[in-house]
């Protein structure tokens, strides 16, 4: 059942000297993942400061792994297993969070990585995970509408942390959200003029030939990113 899923996101920051450690697991660890029981969906992804989405935010220094499981338990065996302990020997930062899926519309890859989520209340901190696929001749109209979304993403109140995710530094790229509550996340969501006005310009002007967009419950995290506990 759908309802059932446990999302997963694991982020690493890993030192200077690392980083071509952190490439080649980038690489080496897909075939892993595709044999982990339990696990519906995975992407290893670079991940920026989500300003621009173009290469100058790319940080070398942190890397994520975002998986969908079948279940709370598989989720929990896959974080004490081979995966992240090869992660953490590199890292010198990690954190991580568990989330239940509570809505999503789109696809990833040309799949529902969240399922169907029965719709559902939530009380506490949310998270809302963005991806879009660019048509390559839309792309600069995108990059230059992006920068006041952004600005004013960050400077919204309810925020915790905002930061880039994607597959690659251009064309596919998307964005993890952390959030005190639903309201928050729906305050910027649909009341905030910039990101009205870029989601009217994405119907209008064909940006994507993909996108996703879910809402997921926080059930607990550890760690720091960036030195802070985002959820503190």
């Amino acid at each position: 059942m759908t309802s059932r899923r446990i999302a997963t996101l694991h982020v690493w920051g890993v030192p200077t000297r690392a980083v071509p450690g952190a490439l080649l697991r980038m690489a080496a660890d897909r075939r892993a993942l595709r044999r982990t029981p339990g696990l519906r969906f995975a992407k290893l992804l670079g991940t920026g400061s989500g300003r621009t989405f173009t290469l100058s935010d790319a940080d070398p220094r942190r890397w994520a792994l975002l998986a969908v499981w079948d279940d709370a338990r598989a989720a929990e065996q896959f974080s004490r297993g081979a995966v992240p302990g090869r992660w953490r020997r590199l890292a010198d930062e990690e954190w991580s969070v568990r989330l239940r899926p509570l809505t999503a519309r789109g696809l990833w890859s040309r799949q529902e990585p969240f399922g169907r989520p029965w719709p559902q209340r939530w009380d506490g901190p949310v998270a809302a995970v963005t991806r879009a696929r660019l048509v390559p001749r839309r792309a600069l109209s995108f990059w230059r509408a992006v920068p006041p979304v952004s600005a004013d993403l960050h400077a919204s109140p309810g925020l915790r942390l905002a930061i880039g995710i994607g597959e690659a530094p251009l064309g596919l790229q998307g964005t993890f959200s952390l959030w005190d509550s639903a309201a928050a996340l729906g305050a910027f969501a649909h009341r905030r003029a910039p990101h009205r006005e870029v989601v009217a310009r994405t119907a209008r002007e064909g940006w994507y030939a993909e996108e996703l967009f879910a809402r997921l419950g926080v059930l607990d995290a550890e760690g720091t990113i960036g030195g802070r506990d985002p959820l503190a």
